[in-house]
């Protein structure tokens, strides 16, 4: 059996990747980064551009819950199932179990605040296994806050509400990759989904939408 390592660096070599917005792609078998006001509005619409089903993972005492009528124009609803820990360790030890699993394409947690690098390198490990034990790849979201910061992380992005009068749109920014450099896009609506556009990063708006 291959050690952690041999797992970790092998892998990810030939991970493919999850196509997003501004022709980037999401690394499969590894954990990723959304912040920003609209983090929860940019996961959304990446469970919309996958199939299957989506885990969602919140803390049971958050204040702020995903309500179907406002999730289902960015996503079907029914493909989402949610889990409410109650202890603040189990958030990540909820998300490492299904990534190690392997059966769910997406997982997402919400959690108050950036994890540390080890933590995150364990979801990487999880994300891995679960590759090579289903060969599904996993793919492993962290919404972590308006700034974001987890460090480790495959690659992290923010999304911002920038509506102009009468016509809704998002200002999202690639701020870290490991290999692509940062980039900001306005995201829209059109007929097919969200288009993209190349875009001067502007001041955040102050309000989620």
């Amino acid at each position: 059996m291959p050690s952690a390592l041999q797992l970790h660096t092998g892998h990810r070599r030939s991970a493919p990747a999850q196509p997003f917005f501004g022709g980037a792609g999401l690394t499969l078998a590894r954990t990723h980064e959304f912040c920003g006001i609209a983090r929860r509005t940019l996961a959304m619409m990446l469970a919309d551009r996958m199939e299957g089903p989506v885990f969602w993972i919140s803390p049971a005492w958050a204040a702020e819950r995903l309500h179907a009528e406002g999730m289902v124009r960015f996503a079907d609803p029914a493909r989402f199932s949610f889990f409410a820990p109650h202890r603040a360790e189990d958030l990540l030890w909820v998300m490492e179990e299904a990534l190690r699993a392997g059966n769910v394409p997406l997982v997402i947690a919400d959690i108050p605040a950036p994890p540390a690098l080890t933590p995150v390198r364990r979801l990487h490990l999880a994300a891995e296994a679960g590759a090579v034990r289903t060969r599904r790849h996993p793919l492993g979201v962290l919404l972590t806050g308006q700034a974001g910061g987890a460090p480790g992380v495959e690659n992290r992005w923010r999304l911002d509400p920038a509506h102009r009068p009468g016509v809704p749109g998002w200002l999202l920014t690639r701020q870290r990759a490991r290999t692509e450099p940062p980039k900001s896009w306005r995201l829209s609506p059109g007929k097919d989904g969200f288009t993209t556009s190349p875009e001067t990063p502007a001041a955040p708006a102050r309000a989620d939408r």
